[in-house]
């Protein structure tokens, strides 16, 4: 009853109507009349029920506005996000579904999960419906969208033009091989760069390799054309060929019976004279064969009327031979590409050539500069190793080294190379293995398939080649 009075004394009062004290016995018997306390009574129900439908309403809005991210994803990569109902404040959800996935690689699991590998890139809308506690039922549910960005995959916005067949100089975009190298296997693939594919451009990396069987020894080149010289493709080829021809022309197994019993004394035991030979040996050899490489692209520039750096390039190569008590390894290096040498149980690695980047070597050198051979530094340019046994020999143009390695500090760091080692075997992005037994004969091609990885920034041509 008092309650009554003070709800209708309050009502009159936003009325302006007072109750004087001589209308209080009347106001009184008013406020308790049956009809008025039952209108009251409706009155203050619809109030509670306007209330409660504005707090439902308002809590929807809430939701329906309220701001949802989640992590961008990319097509074709592995995506998983979770929807947080408890952190989003979504306790009071009666009933919910996530519609919009069709087709899109995506599916929304029973741990409110978004998962799957996007097969669309754009904006994608997704629908939430949902029913909050206080709404009937059978009401319609309400549809919120959160926006799923899918960025489409980097390597579809790159072209991939054939280069110029016509062109005097070209080679094919893509090589890959497999051979035998002594008694161990060699498989090597040279790739065009993204960069290059992109515009049509030519394939500027380029390598050579021969088993010279009746006396024993094989040799390795690879060799990187610069980017900035527009016949670096021919370059790199003459470089690679040259040094072939090289020890096509003075490797003979006269010549070499000296240095094959040099070898033997200084494997039996190291001396001072024995090291003088060997030194003597790797220079006299591998400085003319570097030199002569030099030369036969200075040959063609005159030739074909051109300036000698349109054509520069850099040049790595090996010399291997096997003995009974083990393998002779000489190198030679010019350039930003590394040999690197994993001893048989890959617990050391021998970086065999330093590399002519950063304060060291004062930027890139290419074999096309004479200068080089004038040098006080050329004859730190070779290397040389006898070991018992190695696991691989591997050359590279930067296009792997820096995608890979990032950094010469990183070539010196066997942890380092035994990454790489499980990168090539399959521990990447795109599960791509190379098979390093040697009777597989898809090595070349999954070798070649491999070295499609995406690394951002990273998209110059790429050769590798490996002695397992």
């Amino acid at each position: 009853m008092e309650e009554t009075q003070r709800y209708i004394q309050s009502f009159l009062a936003q009325k302006k109507i007072d109750i004087s004290s001589g209308k209080a016995a009347l106001f009184s018997e008013f406020a308790s009349n049956e009809k008025n306390v039952n209108a009251v009574k409706i009155i203050q129900e619809n109030q509670k029920m306007i209330m409660q439908n504005w707090i439902l309403k308002n809590r929807i809005d809430d939701i329906l506005t309220q701001t949802v991210s989640i992590p961008n994803g990319t097509v074709n990569k592995k995506y998983l996000a979770k929807i947080d109902f408890d952190t989003l404040g979504w306790n009071d959800f009666t009933s919910f579904e996530i519609k919009g996935l069709e087709n899109t690689g995506l599916e929304f699991n029973e741990n409110n999960e978004l998962t799957g590998i996007p097969e669309i890139s754009g904006d994608l809308k997704i629908q939430l419906l949902f029913r909050v506690e206080g709404e009937p039922e059978d009401s319609v549910l309400n549809e919120k969208t959160i926006t799923l960005i899918i960025n489409p995959d980097p390597k579809s916005l790159w072209k991939n033009i054939d280069s110029d067949k016509n062109d005097p100089f070209w080679k094919p975009d893509n090589v890959a091989v497999v051979d035998h190298f002594l008694d161990k296997n060699i498989v090597v693939a040279s790739k065009r760069g993204r960069s290059h594919a992109n515009n049509g451009s030519f394939r500027e990396d380029d390598f050579a390799f021969k088993n010279f069987n009746e006396i024993g020894w094989s040799v390795l080149a690879v060799s990187d054309g610069a980017g900035s010289a527009k016949l670096s493709r021919k370059g790199s080829k003459i470089a690679c060929d040259s040094v072939i021809q090289y020890f096509e022309e003075n490797l003979n197994a006269e010549y070499l019976k000296e240095f094959d019993q040099v070898l033997v004394a200084h494997h039996n035991k190291v001396t001072d004279e024995t090291s003088k030979k060997i030194s003597h040996f790797v220079y006299q050899n591998l400085s003319k064969a570097a030199h002569f490489a030099h030369q036969k692209i200075e040959e063609f520039a005159v030739q074909t009327e051109t300036e000698l750096k349109n054509f520069h390039a850099t040049l790595i190569f090996t010399l291997v031979k096997k003995y009974d008590f083990g393998y002779a390894i000489l190198t030679f290096g010019i350039g930003d590409c590394p040999i690197g040498l994993l001893n048989k149980d890959l617990t050391e690695i021998k970086l065999m050539n330093w590399l002519d980047v950063g304060d060291f070597g004062g930027g890139t050198r290419f074999i096309t500069m004479p200068e080089i051979f004038q040098s006080d530094k050329f004859s730190t340019r070779f290397g040389f190793k006898l070991v018992d046994d190695f696991s691989y020999l591997m050359l590279m143009t930067d296009g792997i080294y820096d995608a890979k390695f990032v950094v010469e500090a990183n070539l010196e760091k066997i942890e380092k190379w035994n990454d790489f080692l499980e990168d090539l075997k399959g521990n990447n992005e795109d599960r791509i293995k190379v098979d390093f037994d040697k009777e597989n004969t898809e090595i070349a091609q999954q070798l070649s398939a491999w070295m499609d990885f995406w690394s951002p920034g990273n998209h110059d041509d790429r050769t590798l080649a490996i002695i397992y």
